[in-house]
């Protein structure tokens, strides 16, 4: 195990102290029929918050994702990143295309607070578990849905994937410099774009219950996420037609943004300035050009690429440390840009405690259990943080248990 993310985070059973019922969602049962990201990261945000999140999966294979390996990592059987999305969950094998247990499975429905899934439009409807059927035996259920582009529409049965997402909102236009094709963004950020909407949608529906006692439906898509996260552009396009993306000088920051905002090579790695007046960088690093700028503030947007040019070339003269060491106590805004090594390597990382141990226990019990480090949610309830989960389930492994617990004693094997 790393040593250095092991002192960083949460180890096993090492979850945040207080009182039986702390968490904001304890009690609350979630059934996950998602797959692969935005969905399963939905109801993981919901697991963090305290809710109980059962996945509901086809036997044998079980839901895609523990297949689609990051960076082809594999361990116990299954894809890291399923490891990742799905720790602290239940499962529950079902064949839907069975009759026996798809009414199991719309029983387990009936009982529900949350139900979470990211189907193409129609197929949810097919099997009787759309929202309307389910809401009429569990009218407190709280539906959350996501797709890539909405249920209705020229775009609705297009596949729902980041890339794809990402392309048809424009964003890999934002990013690069103007020699650059697009350049799409390196994480999966509109699938976890989604899974933040669709978790807030949720636990606002789940308030609005305990006022009312209504339950609800809650659905966004991968690409109205996209958009949101580019709503300054598209309101400044909205009010101004003529509006067009200009990327230029490398290092460039932000297509919309006048300099010094970017980053900059340095003799031993790179630095980012973010908003900092032009006079004053200059004087402390010792380029006098920069003042010239400084006098009508629309020109360090005209003529961004050439400010960006000087600090660049200027920049590259000293390392990273040095010229923090000038501007940060100047209170010029300016940082490092880390690889990983250096990141979790860092006093500040680690005093975030941003890593947890999870544990998924043995297949047979003279196996070893499974203990893998994962992000905590980002999230600090009442000063605690919300570290401690199990890890992911093994396909099944909690059929029989759900079974009799929920569903009157029903006998049967997984």
């Amino acid at each position: 195990m790393n040593d250095v993310t092991d002192a960083a985070g949460l180890r096993a059973g090492d979850g945040p102290a207080g009182p039986s019922g702390w968490r904001p969602l304890d009690g609350m049962l979630v059934l996950d029929f998602s797959q692969f990201l935005a969905g399963p990261v939905a109801a993981l945000r919901l697991g963090d918050l305290g809710a109980r999140v059962i996945k509901i999966e086809r036997p044998l294979t079980g839901e895609l994702g523990r297949r689609l390996s990051f960076a082809g990592l594999e361990v116990d059987g299954d894809s890291l990143s399923f490891h990742a999305m799905n720790r602290g969950k239940e499962s529950f094998a079902a064949d839907l295309k069975r009759p026996s247990d798809l009414e199991e499975v719309r029983r387990l429905a009936a009982r529900a607070d949350v139900i979470v899934q990211n189907f193409r439009p129609g197929v949810m409807a097919r099997l009787g578990l759309d929202y309307e059927s389910v809401r009429a035996v569990n009218p407190r259920i709280v539906y959350g849905s996501i797709s890539g582009y909405g249920d209705s529409g020229p775009w609705k049965d297009k596949p729902g994937q980041d890339l794809l997402a990402q392309a048809m909102s424009g964003l890999p236009w934002l990013n690069g410099a103007s020699d650059d094709g697009p350049v799409p963004v390196g994480v999966s950020v509109a699938d976890l774009l989604a899974s933040i909407h669709l978790a807030h949608g949720i636990t606002a529906l789940l308030l609005r219950r305990e006022r009312t006692g209504e339950g609800g439906l809650v659905e966004t898509s991968l690409l109205e996420g996209m958009l949101d996260l580019q709503f300054e552009l598209l309101t400044a396009y909205l009010y101004d037609g003529g509006l067009k993306v200009r990327r230029g000088e490398t290092g460039g920051g932000h297509p919309f943004i006048a300099a010094p905002y970017g980053v900059y090579p340095t003799s031993d790695g790179y630095l980012a300035i973010a908003m900092s007046p032009l006079r004053k960088i200059g004087e402390l690093i010792g380029l006098d050009k920069l003042a010239q700028y400084d006098a009508d503030p629309a020109l360090a947007w005209d003529r961004k690429d050439e400010i960006i040019a000087l600090l660049r070339e200027h920049l590259v003269k000293r390392s990273t440390r040095q010229w923090l060491d000038v501007l940060e106590p100047a209170d010029i805004w300016c940082a490092p840009v880390y690889q990983l090594p250096e990141l979790v390597s860092h006093d500040g990382f680690r005093e975030l405690r941003m890593t947890q141990e999870v544990v998924r226990p043995p297949a047979a019990p003279d196996d070893d259990p499974v203990v893998l480090r994962t992000p905590r949610s980002p999230l600090r309830i009442d000063g605690r943080l919300l570290g401690g989960a199990g890890g992911s389930p093994r396909l099944g492994a909690n059929t029989g248990a759900i079974r009799a617990e929920l569903l009157d004693g029903q006998d049967g094997a997984a």
